[in-house]
């Protein structure tokens, strides 16, 4: 088996498309179509579905990826345990994150890891809450950085910090003109959340069926810019976490409430992949990041009414 050429065919797998693989690899399309063609022929069927939009997995090449995706790790594995003899990481590092958290938290992590470990590869991938798990569950990331709403971590999480939760709405609101709102306020009023399935769309369930309140999603929206100019306008009322605040109030006219009674915990936290064992270049890039969220760089942004 040719380790570039199924690496390039689980490339494809994840970015669905060959004219992003190509860009990736800088080359042309064509070139890339052409080693999957031959690694087709190689396999005795098609390996991919040629859509208006990309490629998607045939029934083969379902069957295969996961193999495939195993013996790559397997490999890079052997690999980085014969070059980590000496106690050096080395390797790439598959990290999702949310949008909210690329900077400064991992930005402060890509520069530390470059300053102390140069042989460590990072490789960020951002998404929202249920497709961080789902690349968790599947293997396609390593480590997540990403909310949990319990109060103590499960299933090997760290916790590197918490935050409150603010209501956000346009300047000039008047339900967000005081430092605080209570949690009550957002009884039947206009929102616009995550769409399901959606953890945090779970915990506002629960609160609100212990607090009697009803909520009223006017709009259901995956994207952090898309909920932010909504409630710039003045169309709905966003929910959201101070980092994006922070990073929305420098594009659109905003203004938040904290939440209270009872204050609404986010707690960001460091999420590991069931699949797999973790490197010494995983388990390095935890440590740092322990760190940076422990020393410098990821002090939360003051949220204040305008």
């Amino acid at each position: 088996m040719d380790y570039a050429t199924w690496k390039l065919f689980i490339d494809a797998t994840e970015l669905g498309s060959l004219s992003k693989v190509a860009t990736a690899y800088g080359t042309s399309q064509p070139h890339i179509s052409r080693q999957i063609a031959e690694l087709e022929r190689e396999c005795g069927g098609r390996l991919f579905q040629r859509t208006g939009r990309g490629v998607v997995l045939t029934e083969l090449g379902q069957r295969v990826a996961p193999m495939v995706r195993a013996w790559l790790a397997g490999t890079d594995q052997l690999v980085n345990d014969i070059r980590t003899t000496a106690g050096k990481p080395i390797g790439r590092v598959r990290i999702g994150i949310l949008p909210s958290m690329a900077h400064p938290l991992v930005s402060a992590l890509y520069y530390r890891m470059r300053e102390r470990y140069p042989l460590v590869q990072l490789m960020v991938r951002e998404g929202q809450g249920a497709q961080l798990e789902t690349w968790l569950e599947n293997g396609n990331v390593d480590l997540a950085i990403l909310y949990r709403y319990s109060a103590a971590p499960m299933n090997g999480d760290i916790y590197l910090f918490e935050t409150a939760t603010y209501l956000v709405g346009a300047e000039g609101d008047s339900l967000t003109a005081q430092p605080t709102v209570p949690f009550s306020s957002l009884d039947k009023l206009p929102l616009v959340l995550f769409c399901r399935p959606n953890s945090w769309r779970d915990r506002l369930d629960q609160l609100c069926l212990e607090h009697g309140i009803s909520l009223n999603v006017a709009v259901e929206a995956d994207s952090l810019s898309l909920q932010t100019h909504i409630a710039a306008d003045g169309g709905a009322h966003a929910l959201l976490g101070p980092y994006a605040y922070a990073a929305a109030a420098r594009e659109c006219r905003l203004q938040s409430s904290m939440l209270v009674e009872p204050v609404v915990l986010r707690h960001i936290a460091l999420a590991m992949s069931p699949h797999g064992e973790l490197t010494l270049a995983c388990r390095t890039v935890m440590q740092v990041t322990q760190e940076i969220a422990r020393t410098s760089g990821t002090t939360l942004p003051q949220i204040a009414a305008d």
